[in-house]
C-alpha cells in the first residue's frame, strides 16, 4: 500500500477508495517499467488494475498524473502545523520532513524512489515536475507564513521558500536516501542562509 493514510482510522468507503487508487498506481508503475511510459495506455492500466476506464478517470485525469501525483504534501502540511511552537523556519521544516518520513513505510519510500526514477527518464514528466515546483514553493511560503506571521508575498519569504526547494532538488533522485539526504540539505541551508525567520504563534483566524 503506497498511500500514507492510516487504514484503521478510515471508514469502509475510504479504505476502498485507497485500495482502488493504489491498485491503479501500482499497476501503472509496473506497466511503465515493463513496456515503457509512452507505450502504456490508460486502458491497459485500468485492465491491469481490474477497474473500468471511467473509474480510472475518477482518480486520475490522465496517465501523466499517475506518475506525477505523490502522497507527501498532506503529510508535510500536517507535520508543519503540528510542529512545536518557537522553532525557526528551517527547524520547523526539519521537524516536518522527519515526521513525514517516519510516517512513510519502507514500501512507500521505495515507491517514491521508483516514481522519481520514472520521472527522470521521461522528458515530458520531468518538465511537468519542474513546472510543479512553483506549487511547492507556494506551499512552503503559505505554511511558513502561518507559523511566523511573515507576509507570504514578502521578498524574504519568497527567497527562503525558493532556496529550500532549490536545495531539495539535489535529493530528488532515484537513488536518494531521503531521510539522510534531506537532513544534510537542511544542515547546509542552516549554515548558509542569512534569513532568520523566527517562529512565533500564527495569528488567530
Amino acid at each position: 500500500m503506497n498511500s500514507s493514510a492510516d487504514p484503521g482510522a478510515l471508514g469502509l468507503r475510504e479504505r476502498k477508495k485507497i485500495r482502488t487508487r493504489n491498485a491503479i498506481r501500482d499497476n501503472a508503475m509496473r506497466l511503465f517499467k515493463e513496456q515503457g511510459f509512452a507505450a502504456t495506455t490508460v486502458f491497459q492500466i485500468a485492465e491491469a488494475a481490474d477497474v473500468s476506464p471511467s473509474t480510472f478517470f475518477r482518480y486520475f485525469p490522465n496517465k501523466d498524473a499517475v506518475a506525477l501525483t505523490d502522497d507527501i504534501d498532506d503529510l508535510m502540511i500536517a507535520a508543519v502545523r503540528g510542529a512545536p511552537e518557537g522553532l525557526s523556519a528551517l527547524a520547523t521544516l526539519r521537524h516536518a520532513f522527519e515526521t513525514t518520513f517516519d510516517a512513510m513505510t519502507d514500501e512507500a519510500i521505495a515507491f517514491e524512489q521508483q516514481r522519481q526514477e520514472l520521472i527522470s527518464s521521461v522528458p515530458e514528466l520531468r518538465t511537468a515536475m519542474v513546472d510543479g515546483f512553483k506549487h511547492n514553493v507556494d506551499l512552503i511560503r503559505t505554511l511558513m507564513a502561518e507559523r511566523t506571521g511573515v507576509d507570504p508575498d514578502s521578498l524574504e519569504m519568497k527567497v527562503f521558500a525558493g532556496a529550500v526547494i532549490g536545495a531539495l532538488l539535489a535529493v530528488v533522485a532515484p537513488a536518494a536516501d531521503y531521510r539522510r539526504d534531506v537532513d544534510a540539505v537542511l544542515d547546509r541551508l542552516e549554515q548558509g542562509i542569512e534569513l532568520k525567520l523566527t517562529g512565533r504563534p500564527a495569528p488567530e483566524h
